[in-house]
């Protein structure tokens, strides 16, 4: 594998891969965008480029560098994440990385450390960070990988180059299902449009379960009613009895909300992500305002931040959906 064969993201991989060639490279990296789009691949990829034996300012992937890193256990290479059990990256392993930077390279190279997600690196981890990021010893680089740089230290983020990374296109991701996965084109044209742009979405999907949660999801969805909040409770009580599905839930009432303020300003459904529910989408764009719809989405944003930072499943979904039934006409 190499740069080439990473999918999407041109301009954000040549712009990475001049500066391997030229020796231009950053002390210090901070990866945005949403989840499961390749930030991580992109990440060891341009640390593979940085230790490959063939030193073109790509990787090979099958040197014995690009395989120690894609396995984990290069010496010169360290992945920072939350440990087993854990919900933050703690100021101990931010230490250990520290410490660990400031000695030779084992390959009298470069020395890389990748933190991911860097969002759960608690206060006292990011401050510690900054010390590093201030005075970077020679021959290191450090990667932040992040959804949303908006829970980062402003000190932290002004001294890492930003790289944004977007949702992919949907073409290249049912092309991504149809020609690597084996996914039929109906199926993959379906699997991109709910994955929205996500490619590790896409590939972990499965599009029977998802039909099924959706018809379960838009069916509490309308079965809010204004001054009848029993409806809300049932539904919050349901979701968070699993770790996963609130997520899930959230990600898909954003797709909802979006489709219907689109579908409401132009009356267009070939970008809509749940185009094949358009019945449901035109009887329901007309319950509602502009305004009202981007509340929602706002909400649902809000709520998906809130469960990621551990707070109440219960009661963040809850409020939101009581907030839905609140708007509803």
């Amino acid at each position: 594998m190499s740069f080439s064969q990473i999918i999407g993201h041109e301009k954000q991989l040549q712009a990475l891969h001049l500066s391997v060639v030229n020796e231009r490279l950053h002390h210090a990296y901070l990866f945005v965008g949403p989840e499961g789009i390749g930030k991580r691949t992109i990440a060891l990829g341009l640390a593979k480029a940085i230790h490959c034996a063939h030193k073109t300012g790509d990787f090979c992937g099958q040197c014995v560098d690009c395989a120690r890193i894609q396995d984990g256990n290069h010496p010169d290479v360290r992945l920072i994440e939350p440990q087993a059990g854990k919900k933050e990256i703690s100021i101990q392993q931010i230490r250990e990385i520290e410490k660990n930077l400031n000695l030779r390279a084992f390959s009298g190279g470069t020395k890389i450390a990748i933190v991911d997600p860097a969002t759960l690196m608690n206060l006292p981890a990011q401050n510690a960070l900054l010390k590093t990021l201030e005075e970077p010893p020679r021959n290191c680089l450090l990667i932040l990988i992040a959804g949303n740089a908006g829970t980062l230290l402003p000190t932290l983020r002004s001294r890492c180059l930003r790289l944004s990374f977007g949702p992919l296109r949907r073409e290249l991701l049912a092309d991504f299902l149809t020609a690597r996965k084996g996914v039929n084109k109906e199926e993959a044209d379906f699997l991109a449009a709910m994955a929205m742009g996500s490619i590790g979405a896409a590939a972990k999907m499965d599009s029977d379960e998802l039909r099924e949660n959706r018809r379960t999801w838009i069916d509490w969805l309308a079965s809010l009613r204004p001054g009848d909040y029993r409806a809300a409770i049932n539904a919050a009580d349901a979701l968070a009895s699993d770790r996963d599905e609130p997520l899930k839930f959230l990600d898909w009432v954003e797709s909802w909300y979006r489709d219907l303020l689109i579908y409401t300003m132009t009356r267009d459904s070939r970008e809509l992500i749940n185009r094949d529910l358009l019945p449901r989408l035109e009887d329901e764009s007309t319950r509602g305002t502009l305004e009202r719809m981007l509340f929602c989405i706002g909400e649902t944003t809000k709520a998906g931040a809130r469960i990621q930072r551990n707070l109440n499943r219960r009661m963040v979904l809850e409020d939101l959906l009581f907030k839905i039934t609140a708007g509803r006409q």
